[in-house]
């Protein structure tokens, strides 16, 4: 699988990103020859957690406002990061785009908070940290307890998984879906 020419946006919160979340699904596009984006509200840094305690600092890319064009989105979770995301309305349309655009979109763990603000989850299949189940019901979604979970009922395909135990899983699955 390649990602050759393609470029991935990994959209985060100014802090509270899980980083295994966000380093090994990054390290795993960049192997496969795409180029990992870092998007932001904020230009700066943004402060990554390992749980909750503070972990490593990243270069923010881009903001949600700049224009540019993504083949691909990744949400990585963290409890803070999405839930900060989904009251964010320029985050939120930002993912909400790759949807309206049919591009693929990956989230891991607490990310589908931010999909299920955009209003997006209606109708698919997903899974994420189970505390999120109820909300994605809620939602309209059908949320199953699965290492990582393919959907491609939707405008846009959707790769969801629960947690960093499922890293691996989930970063096979987004570079499968995101080659095409």
């Amino acid at each position: 699988m390649t990602l050759s020419g393609k470029t991935v946006a990994f959209l985060v919160a100014p802090e509270g990103i899980e980083q295994a979340e966000l380093t090994e699904p990054w390290k795993a596009v960049e192997e496969a020859g795409g180029t990992p984006r870092l998007v932001s509200t904020k230009t700066g840094e943004v402060q990554a957690f390992n749980h909750l305690d503070k972990a490593d600092t990243f270069p923010v890319d881009a903001t949600v406002s700049d224009s540019a064009d993504y083949d691909a989105l990744v949400l990585p979770g963290g409890v803070a990061n999405p839930d900060f995301l989904r009251t964010q309305p320029a985050a939120v349309a930002f993912a909400k785009s790759f949807f309206d655009a049919g591009k693929p979109v990956a989230a891991i763990c607490h990310a589908p908070w931010t999909l299920i603000e955009a209003g997006v989850v209606g109708g698919r299949r997903l899974t994420s940290w189970p505390s999120l189940q109820t909300d994605i019901r809620n939602a309209g979604g059908e949320w199953v307890d699965q290492e990582v979970v393919v959907d491609l009922t939707g405008p846009s395909p959707l790769v969801t998984s629960r947690k960093p135990d499922d890293l691996k899983a989930f970063n096979d699955k987004l570079l499968e879906v995101f080659a095409g």
